[in-house]
């Protein structure tokens, strides 16, 4: 396959798929989606890899297929279908799609020009995951994988997983543990790292009778959703704190970020508009470690809430440490509320939230409010997935079906890297934002 540059091409070398290394067993054959898989967005979320060159990366394709297929034995729900209802997955062992490319460029050329246009990483992962929807989604792996190696020896690593089936902390746990056994060979019988209870804890409902219609998005086609990449250092963090006064507690480094870039959002959005318009802010909350239920701990599916943080004119204060307050408050209250004792009412909590945030129509409306999300991957495990090839040198995440805000740490010192996918006819704006240019390098 070509790639859109004239100058940069990838050439698909082989495509094949990747089964465990053992028949699943017929008790497990049939993997029951929950509750939270149900209302997951129907697409899939690539996530793509730079690995630099050097001694270490003698691992072969042929190594990260065995030790892929060793994991799937463990992980064995993404190697299934979609069932046609999507209420379950057929678990027969259909098999993980491996891609392997190459690409006529050394490594360093390539992160010259992405480091300036973000948009070059897109060459790198999967392209047949962009038309994927609803309509296919039952016919498509549900994890695709792509390795493409450069002139020089670099890599980069694609992964893009439906959303339907796993959820960040499930994709990037299997990311980082399927590195481990491939770098360390660890023996089949010590991987056992995550459990399949959510289907049974959050068994599926008659979403028609619980959350109201959702609320169509625009067509990524029509979106024109564009994406660059900032990077703020430790100690621009640390004078973000020191401007903090008039907090009663010592807010993370994860709540000044999205405060700053939720305010550079709007104003980039009155000065494209020409007024200053509600916004909506969806932070991503792990369920996980917020809930009281131990056997969820660890579980592989999606287990996540978007907590919605508004932002009314003229009632809305707009100092960073108001805005900074607003979203601790919002999640807060956000866990809070989902934090019940039973299942059920845990659910009626989240159909609530759903209901009155997300898809009421005074909020839901997308001509009337401008919607973003801001989800953190700092401390996730994703630097630490290491095949033989060390850390990556750069991540990049593809998927451009939401305004997203996707902060992760940066691949060396304390920092933090954003990568922030908005309306092209909002970025010019965005760029030029004071505490942009005051707190962020490009």
């Amino acid at each position: 396959m070509g790639s859109q540059s004239a100058a940069l091409q990838v050439k698909i070398l082989s495509t094949n798929f990747i089964t465990p290394s053992s028949p699943t067993p017929n008790h497990l054959q049939n993997y029951k989606l929950s509750f939270f898989d149900q209302i997951a967005e129907d697409v899939h979320l690539p996530l793509v890899l730079f690995y630099p060159p050097n001694d270490k990366n003698s691992t072969t394709d042929e190594q990260l297929e065995e030790s892929l297929s060793r994991v799937l034995i463990h992980v064995y729900p993404i190697a299934g279908r979609f069932t046609e209802d999507f209420c379950s997955i057929n678990c027969l062992d259909q098999g993980v799609k491996f891609v392997r490319a190459n690409v006529n460029s050394k490594l360093d050329d390539f992160l010259e020009q992405a480091h300036k246009d973000v948009n070059a990483a897109l060459l790198c992962w999967p392209h047949d995951t962009w038309t994927v929807d609803e309509g296919n989604l039952a016919i498509t792996p549900l994890v695709i994988v792509q390795v493409t190696r450069f002139e020089c020896g670099g890599i980069a690593l694609s992964m893009s997983h439906a959303h339907i089936a796993m959820d960040g902390f499930s994709s990037l746990s299997f990311l980082y543990e399927w590195s481990k056994v491939c770098r360390l060979g660890i023996p089949t019988k010590e991987i056992n790292f995550l459990s399949f209870n959510l289907g049974e804890i959050f068994p599926s409902r008659d979403l028609s009778k619980l959350l109201l219609p959702r609320i169509p998005g625009e067509k990524r086609a029509e979106s024109k959703l564009v994406a660059k990449r900032l990077y703020i250092d430790e100690s621009a963090i640390s004078k973000l704190r020191d401007e903090m006064t008039g907090l009663s507690f010592k807010p993370t480094r994860v709540e000044m970020i999205t405060a700053v870039l939720w305010r550079a959002l709007i104003r980039a959005s009155e000065a494209k508009n020409r007024n200053m318009r509600r916004s909506l802010m969806g932070v991503p909350v792990n369920l996980r470690s917020k809930i009281s239920l131990p056997q969820i701990e660890k579980c592989f599916g999606n287990l996540v809430v978007d907590s919605p943080v508004k932002f009314v004119p003229g009632e809305t204060k707009m100092e960073l440490h108001n805005m900074v307050a607003l979203i601790r408050d919002t999640v807060q209250k956000t866990i809070e509320y989902c934090n019940k004792e039973s299942p059920d009412e845990i659910v009626s909590a989240v159909a609530d939230l759903y209901n009155g945030s997300f898809q009421a129509n005074d909020w839901g409306a997308s001509h009337e409010v401008d919607a973003f999300t801001c989800s953190s991957l700092c401390r996730f495990p994703i630097l630490g997935a290491d095949f033989g090839w060390g850390k990556p040198c750069l991540m990049h995440f593809g998927s451009r079906h939401n305004q997203t805000c996707w902060l992760y740490d940066a691949e060396c010192g304390n920092g933090v890297c954003v990568q922030v996918d908005i309306k092209e006819s909002y970025m010019r704006f965005f760029e030029c934002d004071q505490d942009i240019k005051a707190y962020f390098n490009w």
